[in-house]
């Protein structure tokens, strides 16, 4: 019996030990990471700016993937400002003497290529070269290395330039065929986020606002695409047309690609460009290595903060997305901080809860009433995303940005039919005439469906409301336009909903202007995660489950399936945009 009692406590020593180890092995392997991250470049002369397959380009800090579940990920996150900023600094810095694009798969959104696209427009004009080299490339992709001077492909190799098309999915006859019932009440006949449990196809409101904003936005890159590269228009629509990209000879005749050679010809060119001796190696700088060799130059003074706000909006409190309880943190101490003198607001979302999309604009409206406070939009600002802008002295939208969508509804699934089929019932024993007003085995009662439409209705009246004192215009002139009905950002500026076509740098800029600051520099909110904070953070067990989840089934499809789990999303009245356009 002693024997097995020392059996037992070495193998609980053991397995504490083990346990400790592994502790210690993370902990070490997120210290030698973040001094990875923290390592500057050494920009020589001749150097070249690269735009390669480990660039992730992010809107928000919030978008950075990192910590426990991603310390193998070779790509580095790079903030859009930074990207633009660091163009900037290479156009003027003698070491720098072109750029090379050199991505595949781009990792960016619409409107954050529209603006590195334009920076490196912008960059060509000092007369340093820009040239862009593929293999197998993305439409997304191609679009940024179209601006190059030239475009090489490999000899096997295929730019992927089709055009824009949706897929709507429906899941009406699923529902119906497995007992599934879903209440549905919403305003607006565009707002088609709840289309597919309603109908088996694309209604004729939802086909007109896509048709719409898929040619607006297609016309836009396209034209900038076909001029770039020299093309006639009819002749650039031929080629997207007939795929001809995929096949390099084609790509090559009807002017897509300069020239055909392998990825070693290109460094050799690219060398023989810079005059450097056979022997000499070609000094390529990261867009992330670049920033971090000047990231330490004094920044003290006034400031102009920019609060980006990326991704869904949620009641409580977390750090990945918009949630409302972490942002009117960010908004009062930015309210407070005497040393910034005007508040960008750079919003990224299709929206989400109305509760949480209120608190925060409330939270904005004080801030406003003591500093200037600029928006400016990324890929998206539908719905709450919208909403949430509706305090800002100016409006600053990108071409391409996905804008309005003000409309509002609830979704409330039940499963009385298959719980019936399956012999599962229910009875129900209550204090008041409403105290089970939803069940769901039973669904939602009539008067329940009647007070949730009078809180729709109240909640789409609200925002109206915000929107009229914003824009400036009457209840009807916003209702007509509104609907839930999606716009591009072009069109967003036509019809009033926003002031300016531009960039972030230019809503940066007025910010200052606004606030009368001759000399500043900017600060980043809410601030980047050090690699231990997201190490403990992913100890937490819904996270760590919801991480794996969204490794193992991609990050669209854990979209979806939190929606139609997540009870805390389904019980909201929501202000969110149906859908996501990427240009891939």
């Amino acid at each position: 019996m002693r024997s097995f009692f020392k059996n037992v406590l070495a193998n609980i020593v053991a397995i504490v030990l083990l346990c400790a180890v592994f502790f210690i092995f993370f902990i070490m392997m997120l210290v030698f990471s973040s001094m990875g991250n923290d390592k500057s470049a050494v920009v020589k002369k001749n150097s070249v700016l690269t735009i390669n397959l480990k660039t992730n380009i992010i809107d928000s800090p919030t978008e950075e993937e990192m910590g426990l579940f991603n310390i193998n990920n070779k790509s580095k996150s790079v903030m859009l400002y930074d990207v633009l900023e660091a163009i900037n600094k290479a156009k003027t810095d003698d070491n720098i003497k072109g750029i090379s694009i050199e991505a595949d798969d781009l990792h960016a959104g619409m409107t954050q290529i529209d603006d590195i696209r334009n920076a490196i427009e912008d960059f060509k004009k000092s007369g340093k070269f820009v040239y862009a080299y593929g293999n197998a490339v993305s439409q997304a992709s191609y679009y940024l290395g179209s601006v190059a001077d030239q475009y090489y492909l490999n000899p096997s190799g295929m730019i992927e330039l089709k055009g824009l098309a949706t897929e709507v999915t429906f899941f009406k006859d699923f529902a119906d065929k497995y007992g599934i019932g879903i209440e549905v009440i919403r305003h607006g006949k565009f707002k088609s986020a709840v289309e597919p449990f309603l109908r088996n196809d694309i209604s004729p409101e939802n086909k007109e606002q896509l048709s719409t904003l898929l040619n607006d936005i297609w016309k836009n890159t396209s034209t900038k695409m076909a001029v770039s590269r020299k093309i006639d228009t009819a002749q650039f629509r031929t080629a997207v047309d007939s795929l001809y990209g995929m096949i390099p000879e084609l790509g090559l005749k009807y002017k897509l690609a300069d020239k055909l050679i392998q990825k070693t010809e290109y460094d050799e060119m690219i060398k023989s460009k810079l005059k450097l001796e056979e022997k000499e190696k070609l000094n390529k700088v990261s867009l992330a290595g670049y920033i971090s060799s000047y990231a330490d130059e004094d920044k003290s003074g006034e400031k102009v903060a920019i609060l980006y706000a990326s991704g869904g909006i949620n009641n409580g409190d977390g750090y990945n997305e918009i949630y409302s309880e972490k942002y009117v943190k960010y908004i009062k101490d930015l309210q407070n901080d005497d040393k910034v003198k005007a508040v960008v607001f750079r919003i990224n979302s299709p929206g989400g809860s109305a509760n949480a999309s209120d608190e925060i604009l409330f939270e904005l409206q004080q801030l406003k009433k003591k500093k200037p406070l600029v928006v400016s939009f990324g890929d998206y600002a539908a719905s709450g995303g919208y909403y949430i802008a509706m305090a800002a002295d100016k409006i600053y939208s990108e071409p391409n940005t996905l804008t309005g969508s003000i409309g509002v509804f609830g979704v409330i699934p039940y499963y009385k039919d298959i719980a019936n089929k399956n012999g599962i019932r229910s009875d129900i024993v209550a204090t008041n005439a409403n105290s089970q007003y939803y069940s769901a085995l039973n669904g939602v009662s009539p008067y329940g469906v009647n007070m949730i439409t009078r809180s729709v209705e109240g909640t789409y009246k609200r925002f109206v409301h915000f929107v009229t004192q914003n824009r400036k215009q009457t209840f009807e002139q916003i209702d007509n336009i509104g609907g839930g009905r999606v716009w591009s950002g072009v069109r967003a500026k036509q019809i009033g909903l926003v002031d300016e076509l531009g960039t972030l740098n230019d809503a940066v800029k007025f910010a200052a202007q606004k606030a009368g600051l001759k000399s500043y520099h900017t600060s980043s909110y809410p601030k980047r995660m050090t690699p231990f904070e997201q190490f403990f953070k992913d100890l937490n067990e819904d996270d760590i489950s919801a991480r794996i989840i969204k490794n193992k089934i991609g990050k669209s499809n854990y979209e979806i399936l939190q929606q139609i789990t997540d009870k805390k999303l389904q019980s909201e009245v929501k202000m969110e945009m149906p859908y996501q356009i990427k240009i891939d």
